[in-house]
């Protein structure tokens, strides 16, 4: 049976895509997460030190959380199980703690277990292996691309180290298109390709840091090539043409429900925040090519006109709702156009966070703090009983009747506060001009 298995096994390997095939084999021999994983780092510190306890490995598809968890089985000689998180039920992880403990109280074995999209287990699943997780029975790898913060239960996270994975470099994806091209026994080695610089450097560039996705259009590059020159006739010449062709267009990592959708639009927002231009044009491009709403970015152009230049450009409210208008009247694709100028206006324009502020204060106190009564001057008066008895609008000073429309000596609070302090940037400035100028009039009768 186990020679059977063995057959299988190297069947299916023979056959599998070049991406399973090229798998690193060793620590040295994968790349990218230097972060962790280059020496003295804190992964590869626990391996030399053989102390691998439980980790989750979080990072977009293709960086390598499937690899890493198969030789970190390897290197520390346990058995190696495999689930994965949207199949796998709580029976499949009952048989393999049972298997586990049996081995560990029989050959004195531990057991590593790898789930691969641990974010789809449930909370009920996940909770089945907080013990023997806990007491060192399994060793537990969990790779996920959600936030594991929010899919993964805290009970879980707490027994586990977290490591994040990066996207591959250019420079690393060239060395593993490279490496599989060179490598006869488990890459294309025996095709005798010619591959162009540049064929390999638009694969690399447009694979976005995927390394899967990169071998995986080698591969179609170099097979659909095949039938024009055999194996062991005339060399596969991969140009630039053919790379182009096998890869297609760049395929964004973007989750529209999560972090991906979440990290751009605060990229976007922070960039129009910041005064760049250039870079809140990319963002706003990066949004719309991986399908965000574009209505979702004219609420955000439309907050910050508000939140973040506010008093300082006045019109910036005027331009967002006008750009808020026009993308839901027009839609993809040319509401772009009307996003672009608008999200360009914001970042170009003044800042003033003055009016957010403003509000900000006053809300506190108004949930904080004793209510303010309103003055009695101040207050409605539709019937003159309300005037005569109570004394409301009495005293009341219409401001058109006193020079420059500032009535002296009225209150409008009740109470000695300061909400609004406009900056000295763009219109602001006038507004602190006029302010200032209204409170001297405000003021006239007493210094006199």
């Amino acid at each position: 049976m186990d020679l059977l298995d063995k057959a299988e096994r190297a069947a299916i390997a023979a056959h599998a895509p070049l991406a399973v095939r090229m798998r690193p084999t060793t620590i040295d021999e994968i790349l990218g997460q230097e972060a962790f994983l280059g020496p003295g780092k804190i992964l590869r510190r626990m391996l030399e030190a053989d102390r691998l306890s439980s980790l989750v490995f979080t990072g977009p598809p293709g960086s390598g959380k499937t690899t890493l968890a198969h030789v970190l089985a390897s290197h520390c000689s346990c058995a190696f199980h495999q689930l994965n998180g949207g199949s796998a039920s709580v029976k499949d992880v009952r048989e393999i703690i049972a298997s586990a403990r049996a081995r560990l109280a029989g050959a004195d074995q531990r057991t590593l277990l790898f789930i691969d999209e641990l974010h789809r287990f449930n909370r009920a699943q996940q909770d089945v292996l907080l013990d023997d997780v806990e007491n060192g029975l399994l060793i537990l790898i969990g790779a996920t691309t959600e936030n594991p913060f929010f899919t993964i239960n805290t009970p879980l996270l707490s027994r586990s180290t977290i490591f994040e994975f990066k996207p591959l470099s250019e420079a690393d994806t060239l060395t593993l298109l490279r490496r599989a091209l060179a490598d006869a026994d488990r890459g294309l080695g025996r095709y005798n390709v010619q591959a162009d610089d540049d064929a390999l450097a638009h694969l690399a560039r447009i694979a976005d840091g995927d390394a899967r996705r990169a071998l995986t259009a080698l591969e179609i590059g170099v097979l659909s090539l095949t039938s024009q020159a055999h194996p062991t006739d005339r060399p596969i010449v991969l140009d630039l043409a053919a790379a182009q062709e096998s890869i297609q267009a760049k395929a964004l990592q973007y989750d529209a429900a999560g972090d991906g959708h979440y990290d751009a639009a605060s990229a976007f927002i922070k960039s129009m925040r910041g005064s760049d231009p250039d870079a809140t044009v990319y963002w706003l491009a990066r949004m719309l090519a991986a399908g965000e709403d574009p209505r979702f970015i004219a609420r955000r152009i439309a907050i910050l006109a508000s939140e973040d230049v506010g008093n300082a450009d006045p019109r910036a409210i005027s331009v967002a709702a006008a750009a808020f208008d026009i993308t839901h009247r027009i839609g993809m694709p040319e509401c772009q156009i009307t996003l672009a100028q608008a999200a360009i206006y914001m970042a170009c324009a003044p800042k003033s966070n003055a009016s957010y502020m403003a509000i900000a204060r006053a809300a506190d106190d108004v949930k904080n703090r004793r209510t303010v009564p309103v003055p009695r001057h101040l207050r409605n008066a539709p019937h003159p009983g309300m005037a005569e008895q109570f004394g409301n609008a009495a005293g009341y000073q219409y401001s058109h009747d006193f020079p420059g429309a500032v009535s002296p000596d009225q209150d409008y609070l009740g109470v000695d506060k300061t909400y609004y302090v406009p900056t000295d940037r763009g219109y602001e400035k006038h507004i602190t001009a006029y302010l200032e100028w209204a409170r001297k009039l405000r003021t006239a009768k007493d210094d006199q």
